[in-house]
């Protein structure tokens, strides 16, 4: 096995100690790694999808970080049918409907994945 160093804020840290104990993880790393492999999962499914689709894109944000969707959402015209933004207590929800190639939308999905300003971004394929 190797060993990894990571750097996380004291949010995420306080919320992998909560999930270790109330799901019965045996560690820390347990729960890094489950995170890891879900994430890997969701990753090879996006990777499978082609031709043309339907999907829904969800986004929660900062307030602060609007400045970063409108400049990912401009180039991914073409394939938003919809775009929804709504206030939530202390976050921004964002729900995209799309239509269109799915390279393309796959595309706009890891932009806000990679941006750091996202604090969930999920893909449901209709």
């Amino acid at each position: 096995m190797v060993i990894v160093s990571i750097s996380l804020n004291e949010n995420i840290l306080n919320e992998i100690d909560r999930m270790e104990k109330e799901l019965g993880y045996s560690g820390r790393s347990e729960v890094i790694r489950a995170g890891a492999r879900h994430l890997i999962s969701e990753f090879k499914d996006r990777e499978k999808i082609s031709g043309q689709v339907n999907a829904i894109l969800l986004l929660i944000h900062s307030a602060d970080s609007e400045d970063v969707v409108s400049d990912i959402k401009h180039n991914f015209e073409d394939v938003t049918v919809t775009q929804i933004h709504s206030h939530l207590r202390n976050k921004c929800l964002e729900i995209f409907i799309l239509d269109g190639d799915a390279e393309k939308i796959k595309e706009m999905v890891r932009l806000f994945q990679t941006s750091r300003k996202m604090d969930n971004v999920k893909l449901i394929i209709a």
